[in-house]
């Protein structure tokens, strides 16, 4: 948590003055500096945080790379910067060579908004071609700082930070492609679903037809499946706000004064109601502000609500999204008159069960 604060106080620090950085080196002081401070180094401590770090390379020597974070007389990581507004991609060979020569597992190339971290999955001592782990610290979510957070001084080993660059790297390219697939997908994607759901030849007019069917189906599966994430989260929610109610009404039991005239209006409730559903279904719970009748005593499967406490007297129905609807009486009474309405949420419960089912 104190982690990503600090991310997002740098990333908001980067937003309002990045139009003010003029030059790689006020890049370098603004940007850079300020997250390897917040990584838990010491940026005034030479012996832990070199600036141009030389790293000899061939028959040339003295080449300098920005920075190295030592640990034990070694580095641990390499770090090249670039202004802010230059693109990273055009440097990845000048930082090739400085990794070679420094012996270092980790490389990190930045302009101090993107950040990409380089190791050697492919050949040892050589950098991949391809970045493990790159982001853009102004648009940072909660799995990447999870990653950030392993090159922290107090958590920084070397081993478990490679075993799962692997699993970065090759994760990251597989999504990648995928998303490629998703929008213009090739024939070999195509021809993989296509094949099992039609029998006949894969000829080009076939893989056409099937191209914006494919693209189209997995989008519609993603779609549901994030809308379903989505419905067991409110239900969650629901389920808790429910919680949270019954406390404070038990809380509040002493102050709750059932009235004749509301178990009389519950009797009626409960004899229009035996029509469709037993007895032993039909239960109360009085509160401070309505007198509520429910199905199998859950308070999330509400069939109606007396509101008996002022000198108008109401009776809230339930529509199939179960909002409720108050209908005005003026005697007790009344509520035969209601019936169709009151047997029509027995109804839409019983649909919402057989859509569970289905």
């Amino acid at each position: 948590m104190e982690l990503a604060n600090k991310l997002k106080a740098l990333s908001q620090k980067i937003t309002t003055l990045k139009e003010q950085i003029e030059t790689e080196e006020a890049t370098k002081t603004a940007f850079v500096l300020p997250f390897i401070d917040l990584l838990g180094y010491d940026i005034f401590n030479p012996t832990e945080v070199i600036p141009e770090f030389t790293a000899d390379i061939g028959l040339k020597k003295g080449e300098k790379v920005d920075y190295a974070i030592i640990e034990k007389n070694v580095p641990i990581l390499i770090i090249e910067c670039k202004h802010w507004k230059e693109d990273l991609n055009t440097h990845n060979s000048q930082l090739f060579r400085y990794f070679h020569a420094s012996k270092s597992r980790f490389a990190l190339l930045t302009n101090g908004i993107e950040y990409k971290f380089f190791t050697d999955l492919e050949a040892t001592n050589k950098m991949d071609e391809k970045p493990f782990l790159e982001f853009d610290i102004t648009k940072l979510k909660e799995p990447t700082i999870n990653e950030i957070l392993k090159f922290h001084k107090s958590n920084f080993d070397i081993d478990q930070i490679v075993n799962n660059a692997s699993s970065l790297k090759y994760s990251k390219e597989i999504k990648k492609i995928f998303n490629t697939q998703l929008v213009d997908p090739e024939n070999d994607f195509i021809r993989f679903f296509s094949s099992r759901v039609y029998s006949g030849r894969q000829t080009e007019r076939i893989l056409e037809q099937f191209k914006e069917l494919v693209s189209k189906s997995i989008n519609q599966l993603i779609s549901e499946k994030v809308n379903d994430r989505l419905h067991s989260a409110l239900n969650k929610e629901e389920e808790k706000l429910v919680e949270e109610n019954i406390e404070s009404e038990q809380k509040n039991e002493s102050k709750i004064v059932t009235t004749e005239e509301e178990m009389e209006a519950y009797r009626i409730v409960v004899a229009i109601l035996r029509k469709k559903i037993s007895v032993e279904r039909i239960a109360y719970r009085d509160t401070q502000s309505y007198f509520g009748v429910l199905l199998d005593d859950n308070n999330r499967k509400p069939l109606c609500r007396f509101h008996f406490n002022g000198k108008i007297k109401y009776v809230g129905l339930f529509d199939a999204n179960k909002k409720e609807v108050r209908e005005k009486i003026e005697k007790i009474d009344d509520i035969y008159k209601l019936d169709s309405l009151l047997l029509k949420t027995i109804d839409y419960y019983e649909e919402l069960e057989v859509e569970k089912v289905n």
